[in-house]
């Protein structure tokens, strides 16, 4: 049995936990053995949860004393670039949390440095829900024909005060207040990303953008319209201020076809038409399980030598559909 890669994570912070899961779940292939991060107290934290003897408080101090085989980076999306930089001069498989950079043009020239390098994935984990998993079988299997339609909605009261006066996506994730690209960089990217995991290749033909929280600097309420190669219309409707609803993100799929229909609300996942199913999914393991499938996908092509299903000329792709959507919205050039 070959021995399990040594893995190098850096970034201690909230989605750190979530990756650590991940990696302790295949810990007989792959497992953590140091962490960095300019915080000691989440980088102490973090190791004596998942058993991890060392710690450092910069990238640098790790990649110089550490003997790894790859390095897992899930640091602020501002570090992403130079951290992937770091680690490529040291030739070592990289996972990077994403985006890949702040920007598309950032994001292409950072893959085209790199590429002669090291092996590069991007985190991208949305796609890798069971749901979206068992959604995309449905398709290639021919369930509901050729598509003609469809929808994605997600409406959470996320940045709205509750009860207590606080916000509760802005709690969970404080940085959302600062981000001059919120909504569409930082969440809907996800949503941007599946759909062409589901659907294939796609162009954004109008994307409105809009703030309602004063508490933000970037966009809380997305309409965009896109268009598959085949000519369906497809419309991502979102919003993190939309009254009425919960404060969680519960994604709401609707793909028309000639011959029958795909629908995923919350956990539910049906098929109508000639070929009728129906799954149903624990949210909160599907949240988790997206982590721990993304990595296993990231440890199984290194292993294999295999290649990575978010590799950079892939993500390249989603950056181009949030790029677009920022573009056409004239949402930055009104600001």
């Amino acid at each position: 049995m070959n021995q399990p890669l040594r893995i190098g994570l850096i970034g201690a912070g909230m989605v750190s936990r979530h990756h650590l899961i991940a990696w302790a779940g295949i810990a007989d292939h792959a497992r953590i053995v140091a962490v960095a991060d300019p915080s000691a107290d989440n980088a102490a934290r973090r190791a004596a949860e998942f058993g991890i003897t060392q710690t450092y408080a910069t990238a640098e101090a790790m990649l110089a004393a550490a003997e790894l085989d790859a390095v897992d980076i899930a640091a602020p999306r501002e570090m992403h670039a130079p951290l992937v930089r770091l680690a490529a001069k040291k030739h070592l498989p990289v996972l990077c949390q994403k985006p890949l950079a702040p920007n598309l043009q950032q994001a292409t020239e950072l893959a085209n440095e790199v590429r002669d390098l090291a092996r590069l994935m991007v985190h991208e984990n949305w796609r890798f829900r069971g749901y979206y998993r068992d959604a995309a079988a449905w398709l290639r299997n021919g369930r509901i024909g050729n598509i003609k339609q469809a929808q994605l909605t997600l409406l959470t009261s996320g940045v709205l005060p509750g009860p207590d006066g606080l916000c509760p996506a802005l709690e969970r994730q404080p940085f959302m207040r600062r981000e001059k690209r919120m909504l569409v960089a930082e969440v809907l990217i996800h949503h941007l990303d599946t759909l062409r995991m589901l659907l294939g290749p796609l162009r954004v033909a109008a994307a409105q953008l809009s703030r309602s929280s004063k508490q933000l600097v970037g966009e809380d309420g997305a309409v965009i319209q896109l268009q598959t190669e085949n000519g369906a219309g497809v419309t991502v409707f979102g919003s993190f201020a939309a009254h009425g609803h919960p404060a969680t993100q519960i994604d709401l799929l609707e793909i028309l076809g000639d011959k029958g229909a795909i629908k995923l609300d919350g956990p539910h996942l049906v098929c109508s038409g000639a070929s009728p199913a129906e799954k149903t999914y624990d949210l909160a393991a599907e949240y988790q399980g997206a982590y721990n499938r993304t990595i296993a996908h990231f440890v199984q092509s290194l292993r294999d030598n295999s290649p990575f299903e978010t590799a950079p000329p892939d993500n390249l792709e989603t950056l181009r559909l949030v790029e677009d959507c920022y573009r056409l919205s004239g949402w930055e050039a009104l600001r």
